[in-house]
């Protein structure tokens, strides 16, 4: 979804000038940049970089509930205007992003305060494999869902792919990742289905786009595989806990 998110950004601001920006954030209510170009916007991760004029990024994350929608300039937006976060208008488009859990601008010389931290990005150009799989095994009593998740092993998965890939590997997601036998093949998986859902609004890691099929073991009653009933948990750290599903069939390791 950032993927996509980035690209439509891209595709209706890049070299549009700014003819009115709203920033309903407190840190940055009195910032105008109308009369500034946007040059581009790119994904790092799960972080949207948009950057304006010469030397400013608007840094924003979806978080759980942000979106952005890129809308033809007057149309009336899709969700309430008290969920807007910023705006961004020029002579032909409106680019609103609601509920956005982060919005920072900052000079283009200091991104990496936002995204220097993160590991390889799985769709990015810059994709590393051996150092995601040189991260992954660094911490190998670690869960494998808890490692999968950290953006610091490898930047790009969400829960549903954490919970999947799991599946995918035949380790229950609260098993340390030292149980998984190949992890390069693992993480080849993981670029691989992020590189097959970018352009997809539904996320499929089975092959099957049919309503009630998409995924193996993520929010079914029953193993796509084998039928039998999936087991579910709270996982992660505490208070930040998240939803994971399992086969115990499929996902059990001797």
């Amino acid at each position: 979804m950032v993927w996509r998110q980035a690209r439509d950004l891209h595709r209706a601001l890049s070299g549009q000038v700014l003819t009115r920006t709203d920033f309903r954030v407190p840190a940055l209510a009195t910032v105008d940049l109308a009369g500034e170009r946007v040059v581009e916007t790119v994904a790092r991760g799960k972080h949207l970089l948009t950057r304006i004029g010469d030397d400013r990024t608007l840094h924003t994350h979806l978080k759980m509930e942000g979106v952005w929608q890129v809308l033809p300039s007057g149309s009336r937006w899709r969700r309430p205007a008290h969920q807007a976060r910023v705006v961004l208008a020029t002579e032909r488009t409106e680019a609103v992003g609601f509920s956005l859990g982060v919005v920072d601008l900052l000079p283009r010389d200091r991104e990496h305060e936002a995204v220097g931290h993160l590991g390889p990005d799985l769709l990015g150009t810059d994709w590393d494999e051996a150092e995601a799989v040189r991260r992954l095994s660094a911490a190998p009593e670690r869960s494998t869902y808890a490692a999968l998740l950290d953006q610091t092993n490898l930047a790009g998965i969400g829960n549903v792919y954490a919970v999947e890939l799991c599946f995918l590997a035949g380790v229950r997601p609260d098993r340390p990742i030292a149980d998984v036998k190949d992890l390069t093949r693992l993480v080849r998986r993981a670029r691989q289905l992020l590189e097959a859902n970018r352009e997809r609004v539904e996320m499929v890691t089975t092959g099957e786009v049919r309503r009630g099929r998409r995924t193996w073991v993520y929010r079914q009653r029953a193993c796509l595989r084998c039928g039998t009933p999936v087991e579910i948990g709270r996982l992660g750290p505490e208070g930040r806990e998240r939803t994971a599903y399992w086969c115990p069939s499929c996902q059990h390791v001797e």
